[in-house]
């Protein structure tokens, strides 16, 4: 925390008065120091406060972490998934292709024939 280092030297008749005179006398703290004390609780409340946010962010982080790698790991899955579902649509796509090839080959014509051919 910064130090607060006063400028000027205490005034002469506040240095001269006695301890009695500068402390208050409900709590014992010094009337010069009072000010400086209570800007310090506040700092601390403040840094309490932040340290909680922060301590949740961690939590979160981590929490945010895994679900990050579960859903790496569900896209990894859903791509080999997609992957084998498109080879075997091309797989069936080009079986198909065949098959009908082999369908269309056997409709021509043969050239021996003298039949005329007729396609339905």
């Amino acid at each position: 925390m910064d130090r607060h280092i006063p400028m000027h030297a205490l005034p002469e008749e506040i240095q001269k008065m006695s301890p009695e005179e500068k402390v208050c006398k409900y709590c014992g703290v010094s009337y010069l120091i009072l000010h400086e004390f209570k800007a310090m609780e506040e700092k601390v409340k403040a840094m309490e406060k932040e340290m909680k946010f922060y301590q949740g962010s961690v939590d979160r982080e981590k929490k945010l972490q895994e679900k990050l790698q579960s859903l790496s790991q569900d896209f990894e899955q859903y791509k080999i998934d997609n992957e084998s579902k498109t080879e075997s649509s091309i797989a069936r796509l080009k079986l198909r292709l065949e098959v009908q090839y082999c369908q269309v080959k056997e409709l021509r014509p043969n050239p021996q024939h003298t039949e005329p051919f007729i396609a339905l």
